[in-house]
């Protein structure tokens, strides 16, 4: 008999939390991991498995922590999946392999997020590392960008035998796992020893290089004599609202706020000479996880009073599930059918945000209910705004790129992971525009494949 509900996972005591930057989700430990695990039907045709971006044999790593065997369920899903303990934390489960779990169809899916953490936790615990025979090609590729898709790029091109060199713009490894996401939900020493397991696979990497300023896409091919390039550089550039005052002290974009506070350790300041104000009342635009990440952020510096303003309502918000709900545990107040249309400063000093009072309208393409305007305002007093609607690809590398096709939002062109370049592939965001983990991952996985097969038909 299959249990119906899922084994909760614990997590930190939501008052304890809102004063530190410690990770909330505490994590399964062996009896909790098994008890959920037994919960798996072992399906013969596994929906999950269709359903994850990286395709990771997920009966078969679940029936291993059954039988104990915890070393080989970590090779197993390390075989296509070289960042569990990361993508456990961050991956969008319910909308992917735990939205097509059969057992959910009449209870709580499998929490197989939660199981792949586990398995990723003890692999980190007890030092495993898969040693791999990988055959030398001795033929140089580069990976441009050290995020996600990045990271899965260079481990599938180095299996394959390439000599593999990352080029990362920033000071530090990771990427969005490094500057975007919070400790409380990602802690950044899981993702520094996670790189350095690609490091021990002999992937180079190579920091404080931004390609198309330190080192062009042409150097890259013709003097540095790399034979494919993947372009992995993701989507770090804010979208704004363009409403006026927008230029106000006070206002932040998330991911300048989140990388403030992430990456450079404004909230241990003045140990870090980063400092970031945020003041009692804490305005964040925005419903994603971004958005949710910003606000309990801000929560946790000190904001006595944060709000979420979105212009639908709760069951149109984007961000995960698990996310809301720890948010609004946190205190985190949800004001929904709120459109900011101003912000109000003295002394170019954000001091208020004007919203139009929003009501829902007919389903638009994605399926949520379409927001329109009533021609109703509501003026709120604050201290800071942080702006979190998405983002887009940096242009610093097509403006610098010569016959690199990019569409109207500045993304890369492709045609089976291949940009207009040849020989130069993309993937990730800054193909997709701002999307999940494990689908900058799966297209990582992807391009390294089609690399491989470019350069070998090369060599015909």
């Amino acid at each position: 008999m299959i249990i119906k509900d899922k084994v909760k996972m614990p997590v930190l005591n939501k008052k304890i939390r809102q004063t530190n930057f410690e990770e909330v989700a505490c994590g399964y430990d062996i009896e909790l991991a098994k008890l959920e695990a037994k919960r798996c039907l072992d399906c013969k045709n596994p929906k999950c498995i269709a359903a994850c971006p990286v395709q990771v044999p997920i009966p078969e790593f679940i029936k291993l922590i059954l039988e104990d065997k915890l070393d080989e369920a970590y090779y197993k899903i390390y075989e296509d999946n070289i960042l569990p303990a990361i993508c456990g934390r961050v991956c969008p489960q319910e909308k992917q392999c735990e939205g097509a779990c059969i057992v959910g169809i009449k209870g709580d899916s499998v929490s197989i997020g939660a199981l792949e953490r586990f398995i990723g936790d003890y692999a980190l615990d007890n030092d495993l590392s898969k040693n791999e025979t990988i055959i030398e090609k001795n033929i140089k590729v580069a990976v441009i960008g050290s995020g996600p898709a990045g990271l899965s790029a260079s481990a599938s091109l180095r299996r394959l035998g390439y000599d593999v060199t990352v080029y990362e713009a920033l000071h530090d490894f990771g990427g969005v796992l490094k500057y975007g996401i919070p400790d409380f939900r990602l802690p950044k020493n899981i993702v520094t020893t996670e790189i350095n397991k690609l490091r021990t696979m002999g992937v180079k990497f190579e920091k404080n290089v931004i390609i198309g300023k330190s080192i062009t896409i042409d150097q890259l091919l013709n003097e540095y004599n790399y034979q494919s390039i993947f372009l992995g550089t993701g989507a770090g550039l804010p979208s704004s609202l363009k409403i006026k005052g927008e230029n106000f002290s006070g206002v932040y974009y998330a991911n300048e706020f989140l990388t403030r506070v992430n990456l450079m350790k404004s909230h241990t300041f003045p140990k870090n000479p980063t400092p970031v104000k945020v003041g009692d009342n804490v305005a964040v635009v925005g419903g994603g996880n971004v958005a949710m990440d910003a606000a309990r952020t801000a929560k946790r510096l000190g904001a006595k009073n944060v709000f979420i303003l979105y212009r639908r309502d709760m069951d149109a918000l984007p961000a995960r599930l698990e996310e809301i709900h720890h948010a609004i545990e946190e205190g985190i107040d949800f004001r929904l059918l709120k459109n900011p249309v101003e912000l109000i400063g003295d002394k170019y000093i954000v001091k208020q945000v004007k919203c139009e009072i929003m009501e829902l309208g007919e389903p638009d393409k994605s399926g949520r209910r379409r927001p329109i305007g009533t021609n109703k305002y509501e003026i709120i007093d604050i201290d800071s705004c942080i702006i979190s609607i998405g983002q887009l690809p940096n242009p610093i590398l097509r403006e610098s790129t010569d016959k690199l096709d990019v569409d109207d939002w500045g993304r890369i062109k492709t045609n089976v992971h291949m940009t207009s370049i040849d020989g130069v592939f993309a993937g990730g965001d800054v193909v997709s525009g701002a999307a999940t983990v494990i689908l900058a991952m799966g297209a990582g996985k992807e391009a390294a494949v089609e690399m491989d097969k470019y350069i070998q038909s090369k060599k015909q």
